[in-house]
């Protein structure tokens, strides 16, 4: 994912100045999703996914049947092509639509927490009905469905084009609007609170009055982030739901077609509230890779692009 903590407002002698977007920081944030869900992100993705649809299975189980799928490869279901493209796109939808609305929030005398919540919540609703709603429904059906014998397997391609064959663009966006919600609530919950975050170091840091001359240190920024990202997951009930909607693993009783509202249902009947809440744990350690990565990663790679930049000049 992008950055919740990339700058794109900074206050510069009481006035606000909006950075331009670069293209080379976008080549730079697709480059690190690539990296960072082709490491660490997927496995963690696919056993988060695993707990959210297998509810009554526990972490050691999800590893053991995750393996037995696969082996090591197993933990990486739906990484090509679904999370690639996913990764590679998501981070631009992201960009130019937070950091725009965050612009216009912060103009218009909205608080940098405000300011990020507003620009969080657009930002994720963009992602979700652009790229994300198809390709984190193809992840969730390459990992929840049944796996024929070897030589018998079918590819994810083939099952995307007979969805759309038989359900068109309705049946390969099942749960879109459930991906919305949690790329909404997840976005804001993130900017917002690593704004917060960021404040509340900066008020350790310079006292009561804060320097906004002075930048954060890397170290700032990652713990800024960790706080961001660790306190969002409380939405972890809607990635569930979503996770059901779109699953693939077939048990008696459960409704052919669902909503938000009758998904919620269902799982509250069968699993109670604990189980909104299976698959925290993987997703609280997806965030804390994903802030590294996009975070100090991040970070690392444009200062020394900055540096070659003025190196040449």
């Amino acid at each position: 994912m992008a950055p919740a903590v990339a700058v794109t407002i900074e206050t510069n002698e009481g006035k606000l100045v909006k950075k331009p977007v670069s293209f080379i920081n976008l080549a730079v944030g697709a480059a690190l999703n690539m990296f960072e869900i082709s490491t660490l992100g997927q496995p963690f993705e696919v056993l988060k996914t695993h707990l959210a649809a297998n509810r009554k299975d526990n972490l050691i189980m999800a590893l053991k049947k995750t393996y037995q799928r696969g082996g090591i490869l197993g933990f990486y279901q739906g990484l090509i092509p679904w999370a690639w493209i996913e990764s590679s796109t998501k981070g631009a939808a992201l960009i130019f639509t937070a950091s725009e609305i965050e612009y216009h929030a912060r103009v218009a005398g909205a608080s940098p927490f405000m300011a990020g919540i507003f620009g969080g919540m657009a930002g994720g609703l963009a992602q979700a009905y652009t790229t994300m709603g198809f390709c984190t429904f193809m992840k969730t059906v390459e990992v929840t469905r049944h796996k024929a014998p070897a030589g018998e397997q079918v590819s994810s391609v083939k099952i995307a084009m007979d969805i759309w064959k038989k359900e068109g663009i309705r049946g390969i966006n099942k749960g879109v609007n459930a991906v919305a919600l949690r790329q909404c609530t997840n976005w804001a919950s993130r900017f917002g609170l690593t704004r917060l975050g960021e404040t509340a170091i900066r008020r350790i840091r310079d006292g009561e009055t804060i320097d906004l001359s002075r930048p954060l240190s890397p170290l700032q920024k990652i713990l800024a982030s960790a706080i961001g990202g660790g306190l969002s997951c409380w939405n972890q009930p809607i990635e569930v739901i979503r996770v059901e909607m779109q699953s693939q693993v077939k048990t008696p009783g459960r409704p052919e077609k669902m909503t938000i509202v009758s998904c919620a249902k269902y799982i509250y009947k069968n699993n109670g509230f604990k189980g909104f809440y299976r698959g925290v744990t993987p997703r609280i350690c997806l965030g804390v890779w994903q802030t590294i990565c996009m975070v100090f990663g991040g970070d690392t790679v444009k200062e020394k692009i900055a540096a070659r930049q003025k190196a040449k000049i």
